[in-house]
């Protein structure tokens, strides 16, 4: 039989060439368990400066920006950095996912790819962690009050600016593409039982929360809490058989 043929006859084989890719989503995976951890980005804080601890968020630009040229770091982080990081590494996922599950259903995974891209854009748009760090140093090099003045204007405006509802349609976006993905896994070889089932689990509870918010908004936030554990568990289970798959592993019994 050719390789063509042998390809036709079991269209939920696995195309070898993406097996770089695998392994970077695997490796993408596993690191994005240790940043998706809640209090990873305080943690991390507490090794670099202990006074983190008592510290509250600044309010105004000026503030931020005397944050960001003491520490640019712990500002940084408390401007949501290791979010960034985390949907960074939720795209490159995808795109593994993608390469793992195109023939299975390419049209679908297409959909669901598109979604989880177009979700990190969205939330890299909405977060504000490098363009104030950008203003900092400008403000900090400038030489006179009034081209500070400007400065600490755009900061107020950036601040102003702040748009939750990029963030939560990132999140929507993603989420949405984690569900599209986990269905396709159930129905196929690639990815065993257990990691389609945990996905669903996963990233239906984040999508439970948009329908409940408007009617239940007291208990709306405890669905993506609650998917946390789930989602952790589902990156690992994602890391391990990309892995394999990177190896060249055959497909798994369900």
């Amino acid at each position: 039989m050719s390789r063509v043929d042998e390809r036709a006859a079991h269209p939920e084989s696995v195309d070898p060439r993406w097996r770089g890719l695998y392994i970077a989503g695997g490796v993408a995976a596993i690191v994005a368990v240790v940043v998706f951890r809640r209090h990873f980005g305080a943690e991390l804080a507490l090794l670099v400066d202990m006074d983190i601890i008592s510290m509250e968020p600044p309010v105004s630009a000026s503030d931020w920006f005397a944050l960001l040229q003491d520490s640019a770091f712990l500002g940084l982080l408390m401007l949501d950095l290791f979010d960034v990081v985390n949907y960074l590494l939720v795209g490159l996922i995808f795109l593994a996912l993608y390469g793992a599950l195109r023939r299975a259903s390419k049209a679908i995974m297409t959909v669901a790819t598109a979604s989880a891209l177009v979700g990190v854009a969205v939330y890299l748009a909405s977060n504000q962690a490098f363009a104030m760090l950008t203003l900092s140093d400008q403000y900090a090099a400038a030489s006179t009050d009034a081209i500070r003045a400007q400065f600490l204007a755009a900061g107020e405006a950036l601040l102003a600016t702040h748009n939750p509802a990029g963030v939560n349609l990132g999140l929507f976006l993603v989420a949405l593409a984690g569900l599209i993905a986990s269905v396709v896994m159930l129905r196929t070889r690639v990815f065993g039982r257990a990691t389609a089932i945990l996905g669903i689990v996963a990233n239906s509870l984040v999508l439970t929360f948009y329908v409940a918010l408007p009617l239940a908004p007291k208990i709306a936030p405890l669905f993506p809490a609650t998917s946390a554990l789930f989602r952790l568990l589902w990156y690992i289970l994602i890391a391990r058989r990309l892995f394999q798959l990177g190896r060249g592993a055959p497909e798994v019994q369900q």
